[in-house]
């Protein structure tokens, strides 16, 4: 143990790109561990084992460690409460959930997905919000007993009090009361073994010496359901901390739909990591204007997690590129900026891969700007009559690009492989031969008819600069629509 006796975590699920919201509550862990003397901790919680991959479990890693964190113990570095990673500690919480049934705190339920939709849709058509009714708290140890040996699929709820209420102290919202009948009887083991979040994050937290929770504020409706198991198994729960949620200017919440959300996205674009992190610690300190460029060790020295705002933390994309472009200019050497630009120029072989498409494209070395630019390009600039030379309608263009983008989330590996066969299934769902459905691609990621292979060029983007840049030609190409 630490000094202080203070250890937190942050427990990303590897289901997707690494969002930015991460970083923030990451980078507050950090930031108070550093406070007190104690010690942080990464941990991976992929108990969805359907949407987890390792692709996504490496992007994570990758990303945090881009943004300038390190943990004292982790999946990629052990330690002493390992393993880190809840794949690997399924066998670990089956005694747990065992405990639980034999001290009458939790039930086996039988109830099939059909009859806990049709009950929610019941209890919806009722304007009551939807919960297990309990149906199969009355069940004998003897019906419990026949139906398993039947092999009837089975998962374990937590059995929640009938009367009063759930009171405890946030440390950012202060005092808290949660009536039990607003409180679901949730899933701790699913039909397949593995531990839902709720279940695995508490028996983690306890087994891992977890003094403090910081999470989203997202999660504060759950801490009676975590409390509730703290009590049931009769250990000391931590101190919690659920901070305000990341926004946009109008107050909506921060989400990939509205704008770019992943850590690799910024990234992509040129921003450097002490800026972001910069920009994220301001969230949390109090400072007087023109004191906000900040390192690390600054933002340490200020932070203060006692005065916290419960307000919305805006995510202002001019401030941080007013921050960014102050990092580059006032913080970096010119050594260092040129040093910054090939590692950033090479990020994932962007430059290399690049340079060997084109090749056999090209005539003159002159030509690479035009042929090849777009891969560095933060902002195409795309214009509605930038489509015009498309020989499909644009309400038809209008339609793939819509297509698509949801679409290529489906892929979880990403590679010019998977991106060519989601397209071609994608063409062929359609009803439309590939070369239509890829024409208007080509102009919404490279923004032009000529460019280099338009797989390989995802592939190279990636995952995150591709959504945002066929977000965007659907924008343009809308104004096409709605100018006829």
């Amino acid at each position: 143990m630490t000094v202080s006796g203070v250890r937190v975590r942050i427990a990303p699920s590897p289901t997707g790109e690494p969002h930015v919201g991460t970083a923030y509550i990451a980078l507050f862990n950090y930031l108070f561990a550093k406070k007190h003397g104690g010690e942080f901790i990464l941990r991976i919680e992929d108990t969805d084992a359907t949407r987890s991959t390792p692709e996504f479990e490496t992007k994570v890693l990758d990303a945090l460690k881009w943004c300038g964190l390190d943990w004292k113990e982790g999946p990629d570095i052990g330690g002493p409460y390992g393993p880190y990673r809840q794949s690997d500690r399924k066998d670990m919480y089956q005694p747990y959930a065992q405990e639980l049934l034999d001290k009458g705190h939790a039930f086996r339920c039988f109830c099939t997905p059909e009859r806990l939709e049709q009950m929610r849709e019941g209890q919806r058509a009722a304007g009551k919000p939807p919960k297990y009714d309990g149906l199969c708290l009355s069940l004998t140890a003897e019906e419990v007993t026949s139906r398993m040996a039947a092999g009837e699929t089975t998962v374990i709820r937590m059995k929640i009090p009938t009367e009063g209420s759930c009171d405890f102290t946030d440390g950012v919202y202060g005092d808290v009361s949660i009536p039990w009948d607003s409180v679901d009887m949730q899933v701790l083991i699913k039909a397949d073994g593995m531990p839902t979040y709720h279940m695995a994050n508490v028996i983690d937290d306890h087994l891992m010496k977890i003094t403090h929770v910081a999470r989203g504020e997202e999660w504060l409706a759950s801490v009676p359901k975590h409390i509730l198991l703290y009590r049931y198994f009769g250990w000391d729960q931590p101190v919690f901390m659920h901070l305000s949620l990341m926004r946009n200017a109008d107050k909506s919440k921060l989400s990939k739909r509205k704008n770019p959300t992943s850590i690799s996205y910024y990234s992509a674009l040129g921003y450097i990591p002490e800026a972001l992190m910069n920009f994220l610690g301001l969230f949390f300190i109090q400072i007087a204007e023109g004191e906000e460029l900040l390192t690390m060790d600054e933002l340490s020295e200020k932070f203060d997690p006692d005065n916290l705002s419960k307000a919305g933390a805006i995510f202002d994309i001019q401030k941080l590129d007013w921050l960014n472009g102050r990092w580059i200019r006032e913080k970096l050497s010119e050594e260092e900026f040129q040093a910054r630009v090939l590692t950033w120029a090479m990020e994932n072989d962007r430059l290399k891969a690049g340079l060997r498409l084109s090749q056999t494209r090209i005539s003159k070395l002159g030509e690479l700007p035009d042929l090849a630019g777009f891969l560095l390009k933060s902002d195409l600039g795309l214009q509605p009559s930038d489509f015009a030379k498309i020989k499909s309608p644009p309400e038809e263009i209008l339609e793939i690009l819509n297509t698509v983008q949801p679409d290529l989330e489906k892929i979880l590996e990403w590679n010019v492989e998977t991106i060519e066969a989601e397209l071609r299934a994608i063409a062929d769902r359609m009803g439309k031969k590939l070369k239509v459905v890829v024409s208007p691609l080509f102009v919404a990621v490279s923004g032009s008819s000529r460019s280099l292979p338009l797989f390989d060029s995802m592939a190279i983007l990636g995952r995150s600069v591709v959504r945002q840049r066929l977000k965007l030609a659907a924008q343009a190409v809308a104004a096409l629509v709605g100018s006829k």
